[in-house]
């Protein structure tokens, strides 16, 4: 997320943070470091001239310069002029159950738009909402069948029609959430792969027609200032609500995300972080600015805990902990609970103070937790259960029927005697840190 502007971001910070003493000609330096960050990040270069400013003027405060902690202070006010930038006040979105509530989302092709709307309307569900979908995207005949196939998955009823009329779309939908007690319709509509008259009289006559409670404009975050100016073209002509930025777990600069609150004034509601149901969260400027700045974003950690780590089994692990139990089992177990949360190496990312450089030359990937459930998974019960009695023949085996290497096997299994030691090391008080060595 961000990587090369949050890389940039985090060393110009560690560099502050280690001096005793600020200078005129120390702050330039930062501040002509900053801009370079944020104008290779692909953010509006007035944004930046303006955020650089902003900057510059507290920093020559007399309550910085005297501070015991300059180079700290300086970073607070950075952190601050970021959460300034993308927006310190969020969208709250009100969907109460005792009517049908209406959300149109609109965007481009191939910004994620048709995705988008089946992890919104599974997200609400999570909140206790029963919602269903709409295929109003026409066009691309695509569309409809991605839509269904993505409802299906989810178990959340899709409405469409042969005729691909909007209108009877957006009346079915309407009677099928009354008739079945559903309290929330999400409209997929219209995209191009551009902006053109007919795609914005569309989407218009759509709003027209549903008068939705809220509109939200999905944009890719790839896309930087391209996504920036499209954001303020379907503004002009919709005046939506709020913005979602999806594929925020590519390779995307920043422009996007430090730009479209700027330019629209209107706020970053959601963000997506990967192509998995899941793979939603709802976007908070300081939790952002934090880990633009390699702080880390403890919050958001501990919301995508508890909503997909199992609080029984968690308890049940804890006491096995503290008695010196832990077998293939229970590894097994943690990995199916953690890789519920993302990627291991997005996780990290929101622990503040861990070395991201520690972990950069570990594979930290979705295909080496898939060899491992493989691996995990070919083994018997007993094995599991009793690692020790895993010989050469078994290994063979393992790797034969987990379509690995007995060299991959190896390596998980010396990889559950470290993670056993450190365990043992905890129970004796000793703290995590000195397990790895720092």
């Amino acid at each position: 997320m961000l990587n090369d502007l949050t890389a940039r971001m985090e060393a110009i910070a560690k560099k502050l943070k280690g001096e005793g003493k600020l200078s005129e000609d120390n702050i330039k330096t930062t501040l002509r470091e900053i801009r370079r960050a944020l104008l290779e990040a692909d953010v509006n270069f007035k944004i930046v001239k303006q955020f650089v400013k902003n900057i510059q003027e507290k920093a020559v405060g007399s309550e910085v310069m005297k501070s015991l902690t300059p180079g700290q202070q300086l970073v607070k006010i950075v952190h601050q002029e970021l959460i300034n930038l993308m927006g310190d006040k969020n969208l709250e979105i009100n969907l109460p159950n005792n009517r049908v509530n209406k959300i149109m989302i609109v965007g481009l092709q191939g910004s994620g738009k048709t995705t988008f709307t089946s992890k919104l309307a599974n997200y609400y569900r999570k909140q206790g909402n029963k919602p269903i979908l709409a295929a109003c995207d026409i066009h691309r005949p695509a569309a409809v069948d991605q839509l269904k196939t993505l409802g299906k998955q989810l178990n959340i009823p899709v409405i469409h029609h042969a005729s691909n009329k909007i209108k009877k779309i957006a009346a079915d939908s309407k009677e099928f959430a009354e008739q079945n007690l559903h309290d929330l319709v999400i409209y997929d509509t219209a995209g191009r792969l551009h902006i053109d008259t007919e795609m914005m009289q569309e989407v218009k006559q759509l709003k027209e027609i549903v008068k939705p409670d809220y509109i939200l404009f999905v944009s890719d975050a790839m896309a930087g200032q391209d996504a920036v100016n499209v954001a303020q073209e379907f503004n002009a002509q919709l005046e939506f609500d709020g913005v979602v930025l999806t594929k925020m777990d590519g390779d995307a600069r920043g422009g996007a995300a430090l730009s479209i609150k700027s330019v629209t004034g209107k706020p970053i509601v959601f963000i997506g972080v990967g192509e998995k149901p899941n793979d939603i969260e709802e976007f908070h400027a300081d939790r952002m600015a934090s880990r633009i700045l390699g702080m880390g974003d403890i919050l958001s950690l501990i919301e995508k805990a508890e909503a997909s780590l199992d609080e029984e089994k968690a308890l049940k692990m804890s006491k096995r902990l503290k008695k010196n139990i832990f077998t293939l089992n229970d590894f097994y177990d943690q990995l199916q609970q953690v890789k519920n949360m993302g990627p291991m190496d997005q996780i990290l990312k929101m622990i503040p103070g861990v070395d991201q450089k520690m972990f950069s030359k570990v594979d930290l990937s979705e295909d080496t937790t898939v060899e491992m459930e493989a691996i995990l998974s070919s083994m018997t019960e007993k094995e599991r259960d009793n690692p020790d009695i895993i010989n050469g023949s078994r290994r063979k085996r393992i790797a034969a029927g987990s379509g690995t290497s007995i060299q991959a096997v190896n390596k998980l299994l010396k990889q559950f005697d470290q993670m056993k030691v450190m365990i043992k090391k905890m129970n004796k008080g000793m703290k995590p840190g000195k397990m790895f060595g720092f």
